[in-house]
């Protein structure tokens, strides 16, 4: 009998926000509580100002913000808005195609 794997993916997220604006506070608050609640121990999570750190958003060629980045796991998907929209953002993590249980955790 095959045991199942216990490796996890690790999410990779860098959520790009423009300082402390209504918007920006929501995809923080809106972010985190998806992670904790749904990646909890399997993500990371970085915080890019773009008026902070204007070269970084260069190079991502982000347009809009607050915008949410997936690098990791693959394919890459980015998703723009306060993440007010759970489903809409477990759907572009990939996080629905997963089979779960009621902690969070993978079966």
């Amino acid at each position: 009998m095959r045991k199942k794997s216990t490796i996890t993916p690790l999410y990779v997220l860098k959520l790009y926000i423009a300082g402390a604006s209504p918007n920006s506070v929501r995809a923080i608050n809106n972010t985190k509580n998806i992670c904790e609640k749904y990646l909890k121990g399997k993500y990371q999570l970085d915080i890019i100002d773009v008026h902070q750190q204007p070269s970084i958003a260069k190079s991502e060629q982000v347009v809009a913000v607050p915008l949410l980045i997936k690098f990791s796991p693959e394919p890459i998907k980015r998703l723009i808005g306060n993440m007010s929209d759970t489903e809409k953002v477990l759907k572009a993590l990939a996080v629905d195609e997963n089979v779960m249980n009621n902690n969070g955790e993978y079966r």
